[in-house]
Protein backbone atom coordinates (compact mmCIF):
# COMPACT_ATOMS: atom_id res chain seq x y z
CA UNK A 1 0.00 0.00 0.00
CA UNK A 2 1.34 3.30 -0.89
CA UNK A 3 -0.32 5.25 2.15
CA UNK A 4 0.46 8.65 1.07
CA UNK A 5 -2.25 7.91 -1.41
CA UNK A 6 -4.37 5.78 0.26
CA UNK A 7 -7.10 8.33 0.67
CA UNK A 8 -7.81 8.63 -2.65
CA UNK A 9 -8.77 4.80 -2.45
CA UNK A 10 -10.21 4.60 0.18
CA UNK A 11 -13.10 7.06 -0.10
CA UNK A 12 -15.50 7.27 3.03
CA UNK A 13 -15.08 3.35 4.23
CA UNK A 14 -18.17 1.56 2.83
CA UNK A 15 -22.18 2.43 4.27
CA UNK A 16 -22.60 2.55 7.99
CA UNK A 17 -24.47 -0.41 9.87
CA UNK A 18 -23.00 -1.65 16.82
CA UNK A 19 -20.42 -1.43 25.04
CA UNK A 20 -20.98 1.88 26.63
CA UNK A 21 -22.21 5.08 25.45
CA UNK A 22 -23.63 3.24 22.24
CA UNK A 23 -26.95 4.77 20.79
CA UNK A 24 -29.26 3.65 17.47
CA UNK A 25 -28.54 5.88 14.69
CA UNK A 26 -30.98 7.93 13.02
CA UNK A 27 -29.83 7.67 9.70
CA UNK A 28 -29.31 4.16 9.21
CA UNK A 29 -31.54 0.83 10.72
CA UNK A 30 -29.26 -1.03 12.64
CA UNK A 31 -26.42 1.04 13.28
CA UNK A 32 -25.30 1.93 16.59
CA UNK A 33 -23.15 4.94 17.31
CA UNK A 34 -20.63 4.92 19.99
CA UNK A 35 -19.80 8.44 22.16
CA UNK A 36 -17.12 9.23 24.84
CA UNK A 37 -18.30 8.01 28.13
CA UNK A 38 -16.85 9.55 31.21
CA UNK A 39 -15.39 8.18 34.08
CA UNK A 40 -13.72 4.34 33.54
CA UNK A 41 -16.46 2.15 32.46
CA UNK A 42 -13.71 -0.05 30.98
CA UNK A 43 -11.30 -0.37 34.32
CA UNK A 44 -9.90 -3.67 34.21
CA UNK A 45 -10.22 -4.65 30.57
CA UNK A 46 -7.51 -5.46 27.92
CA UNK A 47 -7.38 -3.80 24.73
CA UNK A 48 -4.59 -5.26 21.88
CA UNK A 49 -4.80 -2.98 19.35
CA UNK A 50 -2.99 -5.18 16.57
CA UNK A 51 -1.53 -4.00 12.97
CA UNK A 52 0.22 -5.58 10.42
CA UNK A 53 2.42 -2.15 10.24
CA UNK A 54 2.94 0.71 12.05
CA UNK A 55 0.44 3.31 10.40
CA UNK A 56 -2.78 1.13 10.30
CA UNK A 57 -4.06 1.66 13.71
CA UNK A 58 -3.21 5.29 13.85
CA UNK A 59 -4.92 6.07 10.30
CA UNK A 60 -7.93 3.63 10.67
CA UNK A 61 -8.63 3.70 14.49
CA UNK A 62 -6.56 5.30 16.50
CA UNK A 63 -9.45 7.79 17.58
CA UNK A 64 -11.13 4.34 19.06
CA UNK A 65 -8.08 3.18 20.50
CA UNK A 66 -7.88 6.43 22.36
CA UNK A 67 -11.53 6.56 23.25
CA UNK A 68 -11.24 2.72 24.84
CA UNK A 69 -8.03 3.68 26.91
CA UNK A 70 -9.37 6.91 27.99
CA UNK A 71 -12.38 4.59 29.45
CA UNK A 72 -9.82 2.67 31.50
CA UNK A 73 -8.70 -0.32 28.97
CA UNK A 74 -5.43 -1.68 30.04
CA UNK A 75 -3.46 -1.29 26.28
CA UNK A 76 -1.04 -3.52 24.30
CA UNK A 77 -0.41 -2.68 20.50
CA UNK A 78 1.25 -5.72 18.56
CA UNK A 79 2.63 -4.41 15.53
CA UNK A 80 2.98 -7.95 13.11
CA UNK A 81 5.31 -7.28 10.57
CA UNK A 82 8.91 -5.84 10.53
CA UNK A 83 7.85 -2.94 8.18
CA UNK A 84 11.20 -3.91 6.02
CA UNK A 85 9.37 -2.84 2.67
CA UNK A 86 7.60 1.11 3.56
CA UNK A 87 10.26 3.91 4.59
CA UNK A 88 13.23 5.33 3.64
CA UNK A 89 16.61 4.27 2.83
CA UNK A 90 17.81 0.84 2.82
CA UNK A 91 15.86 -1.98 4.30
CA UNK A 92 18.29 -1.92 7.50
CA UNK A 93 16.89 2.02 7.60
CA UNK A 94 13.79 1.35 6.77
CA UNK A 95 13.12 -0.99 9.51
CA UNK A 96 14.93 1.38 11.85
CA UNK A 97 13.07 4.01 11.31
CA UNK A 98 9.77 1.92 11.62
CA UNK A 99 10.97 0.59 14.94
CA UNK A 100 11.28 3.88 16.53
CA UNK A 101 8.51 4.87 15.02
CA UNK A 102 6.52 1.85 16.89
CA UNK A 103 7.95 3.25 19.95
CA UNK A 104 7.04 6.42 20.03
CA UNK A 105 3.90 5.51 18.96
CA UNK A 106 2.88 3.44 22.63
CA UNK A 107 4.29 6.39 24.31
CA UNK A 108 2.34 8.81 22.55
CA UNK A 109 -0.86 6.51 21.90
CA UNK A 110 -0.84 5.40 26.00
CA UNK A 111 0.04 2.05 25.52
CA UNK A 112 1.57 -0.37 28.29
CA UNK A 113 3.63 -2.24 26.13
CA UNK A 114 3.91 -2.86 22.54
CA UNK A 115 5.12 -5.98 20.36
CA UNK A 116 6.90 -6.39 17.30
CA UNK A 117 6.91 -10.07 15.94
CA UNK A 118 8.78 -9.26 12.78
CA UNK A 119 7.45 -11.05 9.79
CA UNK A 120 8.60 -9.48 6.49
CA UNK A 121 6.71 -6.36 5.19
CA UNK A 122 4.08 -8.11 2.27
CA UNK A 123 5.17 -11.67 2.19
CA UNK A 124 2.37 -13.01 5.01
CA UNK A 125 0.63 -14.35 2.67
CA UNK A 126 3.86 -16.74 2.40
CA UNK A 127 4.11 -17.92 6.23
CA UNK A 128 2.32 -20.41 8.34
CA UNK A 129 -0.83 -19.12 9.65
CA UNK A 130 -1.34 -21.63 12.41
CA UNK A 131 2.42 -20.38 13.59
CA UNK A 132 1.09 -16.29 14.03
CA UNK A 133 -2.03 -18.04 15.26
CA UNK A 134 -0.60 -19.64 17.51
CA UNK A 135 1.96 -16.61 19.02
CA UNK A 136 -1.67 -14.48 19.33
CA UNK A 137 -3.11 -17.11 21.51
CA UNK A 138 -0.25 -17.13 23.38
CA UNK A 139 -0.27 -13.21 23.93
CA UNK A 140 -3.75 -13.04 24.07
CA UNK A 141 -3.93 -15.68 27.16
CA UNK A 142 -0.84 -14.14 28.55
CA UNK A 143 -2.49 -10.56 28.56
CA UNK A 144 -6.07 -11.40 29.18
CA UNK A 145 -6.93 -9.35 26.36
CA UNK A 146 -11.10 -8.56 26.30
CA UNK A 147 -11.06 -6.28 23.53
CA UNK A 148 -8.93 -6.11 19.58
CA UNK A 149 -8.69 -3.99 17.23
CA UNK A 150 -7.87 -4.99 13.55
CA UNK A 151 -8.25 -5.50 10.46
CA UNK A 152 -11.49 -6.76 9.36
CA UNK A 153 -11.12 -10.14 7.94
CA UNK A 154 -14.38 -10.32 5.93
CA UNK A 155 -12.91 -6.87 4.42
CA UNK A 156 -13.47 -6.32 0.22
CA UNK A 157 -10.96 -6.11 -2.38
CA UNK A 158 -8.18 -5.90 -0.01
CA UNK A 159 -4.85 -6.15 -1.74
CA UNK A 160 -2.24 -5.95 0.95
CA UNK A 161 -1.96 -9.86 2.28
CA UNK A 162 -0.55 -8.73 5.05
CA UNK A 163 -3.37 -7.46 6.10
CA UNK A 164 -5.99 -10.04 5.36
CA UNK A 165 -3.71 -12.86 6.93
CA UNK A 166 -2.68 -10.69 9.99
CA UNK A 167 -6.88 -10.32 10.39
CA UNK A 168 -8.03 -14.18 9.22
CA UNK A 169 -5.51 -15.23 12.46
CA UNK A 170 -6.59 -12.78 14.50
CA UNK A 171 -10.13 -14.23 14.16
CA UNK A 172 -9.29 -17.53 14.69
CA UNK A 173 -6.75 -16.66 17.56
CA UNK A 174 -9.79 -14.94 19.09
CA UNK A 175 -11.83 -17.72 19.68
CA UNK A 176 -9.15 -20.51 20.39
CA UNK A 177 -7.36 -18.86 22.82
CA UNK A 178 -10.67 -19.46 25.45
CA UNK A 179 -10.72 -23.47 24.49
CA UNK A 180 -8.86 -25.68 26.90
CA UNK A 181 -8.07 -28.48 24.73
CA UNK A 182 -5.29 -25.71 22.07
CA UNK A 183 -1.93 -25.67 22.95
CA UNK A 184 -2.07 -27.14 26.51
CA UNK A 185 1.76 -26.37 27.46
CA UNK A 186 0.53 -22.56 27.76
CA UNK A 187 -1.18 -24.18 30.76
CA UNK A 188 1.68 -26.29 32.00
CA UNK A 189 3.61 -22.44 32.19
CA UNK A 190 0.73 -20.94 34.09
CA UNK A 191 -1.45 -19.41 31.66
CA UNK A 192 -5.35 -20.37 31.14
CA UNK A 193 -8.00 -20.09 28.89
CA UNK A 194 -9.30 -16.39 27.51
CA UNK A 195 -11.05 -15.79 24.83
CA UNK A 196 -11.64 -12.63 23.58
CA UNK A 197 -14.78 -11.43 23.73
CA UNK A 198 -15.45 -7.98 22.02
CA UNK A 199 -13.93 -7.12 18.55
CA UNK A 200 -13.78 -3.58 16.41
CA UNK A 201 -13.19 -4.55 12.70
CA UNK A 202 -11.90 -1.70 10.13
CA UNK A 203 -11.41 -2.22 6.43
CA UNK A 204 -10.16 0.46 3.76
CA UNK A 205 -12.46 -0.73 1.31
CA UNK A 206 -16.29 -1.73 1.83
CA UNK A 207 -17.25 -3.79 4.86
CA UNK A 208 -20.47 -4.57 7.13
CA UNK A 209 -20.02 -1.62 9.15
CA UNK A 210 -22.63 -2.08 12.30
CA UNK A 211 -20.54 0.72 14.50
CA UNK A 212 -19.86 4.07 14.39
CA UNK A 213 -17.47 5.36 16.82
CA UNK A 214 -17.30 9.42 17.81
CA UNK A 215 -13.54 10.37 18.26
CA UNK A 216 -13.91 14.24 17.68
CA UNK A 217 -12.99 14.32 21.16
CA UNK A 218 -9.70 12.67 20.64
CA UNK A 219 -9.41 14.04 16.89
CA UNK A 220 -5.91 16.22 18.61
CA UNK A 221 -4.37 13.11 19.85
CA UNK A 222 -5.10 10.86 16.65
CA UNK A 223 -3.45 13.59 14.72
CA UNK A 224 -0.77 13.49 17.42
CA UNK A 225 -0.29 9.71 16.68
CA UNK A 226 -0.68 9.94 12.91
CA UNK A 227 2.65 12.38 12.93
CA UNK A 228 4.36 9.41 14.80
CA UNK A 229 4.54 7.66 11.84
CA UNK A 230 7.65 9.78 10.01
CA UNK A 231 9.13 6.62 7.94
CA UNK A 232 5.85 5.45 5.84
CA UNK A 233 2.81 7.66 7.14
CA UNK A 234 0.72 10.20 4.88
CA UNK A 235 1.11 12.73 7.62
CA UNK A 236 4.97 12.23 9.32
CA UNK A 237 6.86 15.26 7.62
CA UNK A 238 4.72 16.16 4.92
CA UNK A 239 3.47 19.30 5.83
CA UNK A 240 7.11 20.82 6.42
CA UNK A 241 8.00 19.58 3.19
CA UNK A 242 4.86 21.40 1.07
CA UNK A 243 5.47 24.27 3.43
CA UNK A 244 9.38 24.41 2.08
CA UNK A 245 8.60 23.91 -1.39
CA UNK A 246 6.06 26.29 -1.78
CA UNK A 247 8.65 29.00 -0.16
CA UNK A 248 11.11 27.61 -2.89
CA UNK A 249 8.37 29.22 -5.63
CA UNK A 250 7.66 32.28 -3.22
CA UNK A 251 4.47 31.11 -2.57
CA UNK A 252 2.51 29.81 0.55
CA UNK A 253 -0.96 28.25 1.75
CA UNK A 254 -2.14 29.60 4.72
CA UNK A 255 -3.36 26.95 5.84
CA UNK A 256 -0.35 25.54 6.57
CA UNK A 257 0.26 28.33 9.29
CA UNK A 258 3.60 30.06 9.91
CA UNK A 259 5.96 27.28 11.31
CA UNK A 260 7.04 23.22 10.20
CA UNK A 261 5.05 22.26 13.61
CA UNK A 262 2.00 24.27 12.36
CA UNK A 263 2.71 22.70 8.64
CA UNK A 264 2.35 19.37 9.64
CA UNK A 265 -0.85 19.31 12.02
CA UNK A 266 -2.58 21.22 10.51
CA UNK A 267 -1.73 19.58 7.05
CA UNK A 268 -2.94 16.32 8.86
CA UNK A 269 -6.67 17.65 9.51
CA UNK A 270 -7.04 19.30 6.17
CA UNK A 271 -5.96 16.96 4.09
CA UNK A 272 -6.05 13.00 6.05
CA UNK A 273 -9.32 13.04 8.01
CA UNK A 274 -12.00 13.15 4.98
CA UNK A 275 -12.72 9.06 5.54
CA UNK A 276 -13.36 10.56 9.20
CA UNK A 277 -15.38 13.44 8.23
CA UNK A 278 -17.60 11.11 5.96
CA UNK A 279 -18.15 8.51 8.25
CA UNK A 280 -19.11 10.77 10.97
CA UNK A 281 -21.61 13.03 8.67
CA UNK A 282 -24.62 11.06 8.62
CA UNK A 283 -24.93 10.80 12.48
CA UNK A 284 -24.16 14.45 13.16
CA UNK A 285 -20.72 13.75 14.10
CA UNK A 286 -17.39 15.81 13.20
CA UNK A 287 -15.43 12.81 13.06
CA UNK A 288 -15.82 8.96 13.77
CA UNK A 289 -14.60 5.73 12.64
CA UNK A 290 -16.22 2.84 11.21
CA UNK A 291 -16.61 -0.69 11.91
CA UNK A 292 -17.92 -4.11 12.05
CA UNK A 293 -18.43 -4.94 15.88
CA UNK A 294 -18.80 -8.11 17.34
CA UNK A 295 -19.73 -8.44 21.52
CA UNK A 296 -20.06 -10.51 23.79
CA UNK A 297 -21.84 -13.53 22.63
CA UNK A 298 -25.65 -13.55 24.13
CA UNK A 299 -26.31 -16.38 26.93
CA UNK A 300 -30.35 -17.13 27.09
CA UNK A 301 -29.82 -18.86 30.21
CA UNK A 302 -27.18 -16.64 32.00
CA UNK A 303 -29.93 -13.80 31.26
CA UNK A 304 -33.13 -15.83 31.95
CA UNK A 305 -31.59 -16.97 35.26
CA UNK A 306 -30.32 -13.73 36.03
CA UNK A 307 -34.03 -12.47 35.61
CA UNK A 308 -36.21 -14.83 37.63
CA UNK A 309 -33.58 -16.85 39.72
CA UNK A 310 -35.68 -16.44 43.28
CA UNK A 311 -34.42 -18.11 47.22
CA UNK A 312 -34.24 -21.03 47.63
Amino acid sequence: MNRRHFLSAAGAGGTALAGAAAQPASSEPGVVVERKVSGKPRAGKVLAAIQPHCDDIPLFAGGTVLKLLDEGCTGYLIRITNDDMAGPGTIAETVMANERDHDALVRVMGFRKGFSLNYSNHQMDGISKPELRSRLIFLFRLLKVDTVVCYDPWGHYEENPDHYVTAQCVEAACWMAGGGKDYPEHFEAGLQPHGVREKYYFARGPQLVNRVVDITPYIDRRIDAMLVNKAQGPAGDNGARLRASLARRNLKLPVLGDSDDAANRNYARQFLLTREQDSGRPYGLQYAEAFHYIGPPENPVEDYTRRNAVPL
